[in-house]
């Protein structure tokens, strides 16, 4: 039996946006081997779900369709993303705390 991940959609490190990173994905990863054609240089698997990701808008939807077609899943949680928000200010509170002597 094929065993897929559940995850969250990370946010790429070059975009600031999260227009992406709502969505939780269906993945099944390398679940059989693949093979290089000599003559082509293609590498071309055997099994098509390795090669499917599907799309849902909240965990709970991909959990269900996991369920319903019977796919064993593992479900990895996505990382608490920590902001301290600050003034401009706050960058140079460091510079007055310390006692700057000339």
């Amino acid at each position: 039996m094929t065993r897929a991940r559940i995850y969250k959609c990370p946010q790429k490190a070059t975009q600031s946006g999260a227009i992406r990173s709502h969505r939780w994905i269906i993945d099944y990863g390398e679940s059989s081997p693949r093979s290089h054609d000599s003559l082509t240089g293609w590498i071309s698997c055997n099994d098509t779900q390795a090669e499917i990701k599907l799309l849902f808008a909240t965990k709970e939807q991909a959990i269900n369709y996991a369920k319903i077609h019977s796919i064993a899943y593992d479900i990895e949680e996505p990382n608490s993303n920590h902001y301290v928000i600050k003034n401009y200010e706050d960058n140079f509170d460091n510079n007055r705390k310390m006692n700057w002597t000339h």
